[in-house]
C-alpha cells in the first residue's frame, strides 16, 4: 500500500491551550485507520487542520506523496478530504439530491439547474451505499442512519480519496452498525483511506487496521490494531489503568422509595408505565432506539405533557408541568442531547455549570459573584473539567468536556433525583470512568438514580436493576445480578 496522508511534527496551540504538539499521522490507501484518544487529546484538532477548519503552527501536510496547502475547507475538498462528522452537516429542510449537490448543481450550456441529472445520478449513488429513500425525500424526514448515508454518498460522488468517520455509531443500531462497517469494507477494497474515529473500543478491531493514539495534545503511538489487546490500547490511551470490570460490584440501594410512576402515558411513545426508584439506587432503562426510554424521561420531568398516570416522590402525588417545577421537587433531567439541550455553546463554563442553580448564589439584588465562582471552581476540580478558565466558552472544550459541564450543571442542584440520560455518549473511557466514580459517589451519599444507556457493558456494570422498556412499554425488570446475561436484556428489548 502506497502512503495517501501524511501529517508531519502538526502543531496548534489555542489561547491557553497547547492542543497540539508535534503530532504525527499517516493514511495508506486501502486501510482503514483508527486515531484513538480521551477526549482533548488533540483528534478533533488534528482531522479539523486537516479539513481546514484549523489552520495548523507547525507542521507539513503531504497528499499522495506532495506537500499540501490546507487553509479552508475548500482547499481539503479540492485534495479528496472528505469529514462525516457527528453533527451532519446537511440541509434539512432540502430534499436529498439537493444536499449531495449543494453549491456543486449541474447545469446546462444556459445555466439552468439540472434538476433530473441530479436525481438520476442520486439514485445511483444510492444504490451504492444501500440508501432506499427517494432522491426527493426531505432530509428532516430521515433517521440518523439515513442521514449517515446520504454524507457517504456526497463524499463518493465528488470521487473523494479518503473520508474521516468522527464518531460514525453513536447513534446507530446494531443492524445499522453492520451496514455502516460493509460500506466502509467496500470502500476500503476499492483504494479508499478511511479515518476512523470511535470510543466505543469493543468495534476498533472488527474495522480497524492500525490505530494512532494520542494523549494530551501528543503523539503516543502507532501500532497494528491485530497485535496488541484493548487492555494495552486503553493503557496508551490514558495512562492509567482503567477497571475493565462489567458487572456491577456494589450497592447502596435500600428498600426507600423515592420516586414511584404509575400508569404513565404519552401518545404512543410511552404506554402505561409503572416502576419504583429507591434511595441509593441506579436503575439503568435499556432498550433500543425508538424504545421510548428518552420520551419516559420528559414525559416524568414534564417536559413532555402526560395524557394520564401520576408521579409520586417520596409519598406526595405531585404535579411536574415542566422540567423547572421538577427540578423544584427535587428532579433533575441531564440531556442525552448536549448542544441543543444541555448547553449553552456560546457562554462560558462558569454560566454554563451554574444556570439551573441561581437561587442558590443569588445575593439581595444580584448574583454573588465569589460564591458562584467558588462553587464553580469547585465542580471544575471534582469533574476534572480541562478548561483554560471559568470563562472559556463551552463551544471550544472538547466533547468529554462538554458532557462534564452538563452533569457538573446537574449536580450544582444538589438534588436526590437524577435522571442521567446517555451521559457517557461520545466520549473516551477514561471521562467514562470518572463519570462512573461521580455517579457512585452520588448513590453513596444518599441520592438516586435512573440512567438511560445504549451500551450495554454501562448498563451492566452500573446498574442494581435494570428496566428494559419495548415499544413504549416496560417489558421487564431484572435484578442486576451474578447470573443476569446480556442476552436476556437483548431479548426483552426486542420484544423476546
Amino acid at each position: 500500500m502506497s502512503k495517501l496522508l501524511e501529517m508531519k511534527n502538526i502543531s496548534k496551540t489555542f489561547p491557553g491551550v497547547k492542543a497540539l504538539d508535534n503530532v504525527q499521522f499517516d493514511l495508506q490507501k486501502g486501510e482503514v485507520h483508527v486515531l484513538l484518544g480521551e477526549n482533548g487529546a488533540g483528534k478533533s484538532t488534528l482531522i479539523k487542520i486537516l479539513s481546514g477548519a484549523h489552520t495548523k503552527d507547525n507542521g507539513e501536510i503531504f497528499i499522495e506523496g506532495k506537500e499540501a496547502t490546507i487553509e479552508k475547507p475548500a482547499d481539503a475538498f479540492a485534495y479528496g478530504v472528505s469529514i462525516i462528522y457527528q453533527e451532519f452537516n446537511l440541509n434539512p429542510y432540502m430534499s436529498i439530491y439537493e444536499n449531495l449537490f449543494l453549491g456543486r448543481e449541474y447545469t446546462s450550456k444556459y445555466r439552468f439547474i439540472n434538476k433530473q441529472k441530479a436525481i438520476k445520478k442520486t439514485k445511483e449513488i444510492s444504490k451504492v451505499v444501500g440508501l432506499n429513500a427517494k432522491p426527493t425525500t426531505l432530509v428532516e424526514e430521515l433517521t440518523v442512519a439515513e442521514k449517515q448515508l446520504v454524507e457517504i454518498a456526497k463524499a463518493l460522488i465528488f470521487e473523494a480519496k479518503m473520508i474521516v468517520f468522527d464518531e460514525p455509531t453513536a447513534t446507530l443500531t446494531e443492524t445499522e452498525i453492520e451496514l455502516l462497517f460493509k460500506i466502509i469494507r467496500d470502500l476500503k477494497a476499492n483504494g479508499m483511506g478511511i479515518v476512523y474515529i470511535s470510543h466505543r473500543m469493543n468495534e476498533l478491531k472488527e474495522i480497524g487496521d492500525r490505530c494512532t493514539i494520542l494523549r494530551d495534545g501528543q503523539y503516543v503511538d502507532t501500532v497494528e490494531l491485530d497485535q496488541v489487546s484493548k487492555n494495552e490500547l486503553v493503557s496508551k490511551m490514558v495512562g492509567r489503568k482503567i477497571d475493565e470490570n462489567n458487572k456491577k460490584k456494589d450497592s447502596h440501594s435500600c428498600d426507600e422509595v423515592v420516586l414511584r410512576v404509575v400508569n404513565l402515558c404519552y401518545k404512543d411513545k410511552v404506554n402505561n408505565a409503572s416502576f419504583e426508584l429507591r434511595k441509593g439506587e441506579i436503575l439503568g432503562i435499556a432498550g433500543l432506539v425508538g424504545a421510548g426510554r428518552t420520551e419516559l424521561a420528559k414525559t416524568i420531568i414534564g417536559e413532555f405533557a402526560k395524557e394520564k398516570g401520576e408521579t409520586i416522590v417520596k409519598d406526595r402525588v405531585v404535579e411536574l408541568s415542566s422540567p423547572s417545577v421538577a427540578i423544584k421537587n427535587d428532579i433533575v433531567y441531564l440531556s442525552e442531547d448536549r448542544k441543543d439541550e444541555g448547553l449553552f455553546l456560546e457562554h462560558s463554563v462558569k454560566r454554563n455549570i451554574t444556570i439551573s442553580s441561581l437561587d442558590k448564589i443569588r445575593a439581595k439584588f444580584c448574583l454573588h459573584n465569589s460564591k458562584e465562582k467558588n462553587i464553580c471552581q469547585s465542580l471544575i476540580e471534582k469533574m476534572n473539567i480541562k478548561t483554560p478558565s471559568q470563562e472559556t466558552k463551552v463551544v471550544t472544550l472538547s466533547g468529554g468536556n462538554q458532557q462534564k459541564i452538563v452533569i457538573a450543571k446537574g449536580l450544582c442542584q444538589q438534588s436526590s433525583i437524577y435522571i442521567f440520560d446517555e451521559p457517557t455518549r461520545g466520549i473516551d473511557v477514561g471521562a467514562k470512568e470518572e463519570i462512573y466514580n461521580i455517579m457512585t459517589k452520588l448513590v453513596k451519599d444518599g441520592a438516586s438514580i435512573i440512567m438511560i444507556s445504549s451500551d450495554m457493558p454501562e448498563i451492566m456494570k452500573m446498574s442494581d436493576r435494570i428496566m428494559v422498556m419495548y415499544h413504549g412499554q416496560i417489558a421487564n425488570i431484572f435484578d442486576n445480578t451474578s447470573d443476569l446475561s446480556q442476552e436476556q436484556i437483548l431479548s426483552s428489548a426486542i420484544g423476546g
